[in-house]
């Protein structure tokens, strides 16, 4: 490969990075009682952060705080395999279809 096409290459990967970077995914769970955002997407699967969580008043119950917490276990680990989707059709075209390690 030669330099102007290893320039091309960084390019296209930094574009493709910025353009994850802005953006975001939406997760629920529990038909909607918790709601959770990921944004600034990376190229790999700990890259990405929890931007929001809604949690609907009707999932507030003090006598059972386990089932909200394991609404928010699942609408996060939902959200971030979405993120991950995201990413992996983003970077697919440029590696040609090539799985790489931490990506669906």
């Amino acid at each position: 490969m030669n330099n102007e096409m290893m320039r091309q290459l960084q390019a296209r990967i930094q574009k493709m990075q910025d353009d994850l970077a802005r953006e975001t995914v939406e997760a629920t769970a529990g038909g909607g009682a918790v709601t959770v955002t990921i944004g600034e997407i990376g190229m790999g699967p700990a890259q990405a952060k929890l931007q929001r969580v809604r949690i609907s008043p009707e999932a507030v119950d003090p006598e059972d705080i386990e089932t909200l917490e394991d609404l928010l276990v699942a609408a996060v680990n939902e959200a971030l395999s979405k993120a991950q989707r995201v990413a992996a059709d983003k970077l697919g075209p440029l590696t040609g279809g090539m799985k790489l390690p931490g990506m669906p």
